[in-house]
């Protein structure tokens, strides 16, 4: 800094110009005084120009004092300033003086410490908020008083760009010279609860369904002075919490119809025994019958519901050892060769040549497979039909793999009802199930669990009219 620009500087210039003023105004009226008035005039106009000198040096000496007290002093308060400002709040200043510099070198370092706290204390809280953020499994978005997003967490980021491509469907085009142009504008499914949340100035909570997901959303208005000048959203997905309820609802629904049914019969038709409407010994045993039949329904659905229960629990020991499928399959076959023939069923047994060992299996377990899976194709193929159980190995990307099938020429399952069939209590239409005798509507929700048990795969094939393939694909060597 130049010291002309100083305020010592300048008062110093103050000075010399008025003194020199002064001294010219004296100098005009008294040297005609002294020439006239004194012997000696010489020696008094070099008395004059001394103390002329004297009162200069003086006044540079009082400058150069100031200089030292005042305007060093300033320039240091200067620099620890800039250096807060900067960003520097360790920066402290050590003047050591009785005077106001000093009270206000003091005052600068308690500033300046409260402010290093204060900002320590800040970034704690940012860091701890931040941590708190990133632990959270639940997305969190942050919006501004005008809708664009100003902070998110992991999970948000992934939720702001899985949802990003319906922004860019439905959101108008944003300036590129406005404030916001480098922001990320509210997903448009919020947009709604955004609104009512600035409105109302309450908290909102709503289930939003995306892309065939469900999201709870609770939202929360941020205020300051009293004025509400943002919101932040916690989202949270329900989707499988949903999925879950809903099977809830429908297994108990499905399982009171089921129940319900054979307990109607079975009440109904003990009812006309005990009042005495069967006049024949034929219709007594016709009844009795009846009720023979619908309890041994209804212990098979209970029986269904317990195994399919413990599987799904984990309950179910699997002893896995080393079995030839081509016996299981041949077992299986010869079980239910009598009941096809029956039923006029044409029942094929097409195995590839060659040994069909799986070394880690469950055999009781797989046979429970092929027996519902079979049990179904039978019921729903027509007399004259033909049911086919085929067997071999190929090499898959876990190494050889057997592969099964279980085909009829039935009546085949709608496009719309293929994917559910291993849901629980899925059914054909009555009005394609040979017979009165239809299942529990278990059977291939317990095939799968089977399958996926022994780390295999299932699915079904089908098409109206022509019947249906149920493909199984099970590894042959034991996996990790």
């Amino acid at each position: 800094m130049r010291f002309w620009r100083t305020l010592v500087g300048k008062l110093w210039v103050t000075i010399i110009c008025l003194v020199a003023c002064v001294l010219m105004l004296l100098g005009l009226f008294l040297l005609p005084y002294i020439d006239t008035n004194f012997t000696n005039p010489g020696a008094i106009k070099k008395l004059f120009v001394i103390v002329c000198i004297i009162g200069f040096s003086l006044t540079t000496f009082f400058a150069l004092f100031l200089f030292t007290k005042i305007t060093q002093p300033m320039q240091q308060l200067i620099r620890a300033t800039d250096s807060v400002r900067k960003g520097k709040f360790d920066t402290r200043l050590s003047l050591k003086t009785s005077d106001e510099i000093g009270q206000l070198a003091s005052t600068f370092n308690h500033m300046a410490e409260e402010l290093e706290n204060t900002i320590r204390s800040l970034n704690h809280e940012k860091e701890h908020l931040s941590s708190i953020l990133r632990s959270m499994n639940d997305a969190v978005i942050t919006l501004d008083g005008d809708g664009y997003v100003i902070l998110t967490n992991p999970p948000g980021d992934e939720l702001l760009h899985l949802w990003g491509d319906l922004q860019e469907e439905e959101l108008e085009e944003v300036n590129i010279n406005s404030v916001h142009s480098s922001l990320t504008k509210a997903p448009t499914p919020l947009l709604s609860m955004y609104t009512r949340v600035l409105d109302e100035e309450e908290d909102q909570s709503m289930n939003v369904h995306v892309k065939k997901g469900v999201w709870s959303v609770h939202m929360a208005p941020l205020t300051s002075d009293g004025e509400v000048r943002g919101a932040v959203a916690v989202l949270r997905d329900v989707t499988e919490e949903v999925r879950l309820e809903k099977m809830r609802r429908d297994f108990v629904a499905n399982v009171s119809h089921e129940i319900r049914t054979p307990l109607s019969m079975m009440q109904g038709y003990s009812e006309a025994l005990l009042d005495g409407m069967a006049t024949s010994p034929e219709e007594r045993e016709e009844l009795v019958q009846v009720i023979h039949d619908e309890s041994l329904r209804m212990g098979r659905l209970v029986r269904d519901l317990l195994d399919l229960a413990r599987m799904e629990a984990g309950h179910t020991d699997m002893v896995m050892r080393p079995m030839d499928f081509r016996e299981l399959a041949e077992r299986v076959y010869r079980k239910f060769l009598v009941r096809a023939k029956e039923n006029e069923i044409n029942l094929k047994l097409e195995l590839d040549a060659g040994t069909l060992t799986l070394q880690e299996a469950n055999e009781d377990r797989l046979e429970q497979v092929l027996t519902n899976l079979l049990d179904n194709a039978l019921r729903h193929t027509h007399e004259g039909g033909q049911i086919t159980i085929a067997a071999k190995l190929k090499e898959g990307k876990r190494g050889p793999e057997m592969h099964v099938y279980i085909q009829d020429d039935g009546v085949g399952i709608p496009p719309d009802d293929l994917p559910y069939v291993f849901d629980r209590f899925y059914k054909a239409d009555k009005a394609r199930v040979r017979g009165e005798n239809g299942g529990t509507g278990l059977g291939l929700s317990i095939v799968k669990n089977i399958v996926d048990s022994h780390q295999g795969s299932i699915q079904a094939e089908s098409e109206i009219g022509k019947g249906t393939v149920f493909h199984i694909i099970l590894p042959v060597e034991k996996q990790k």
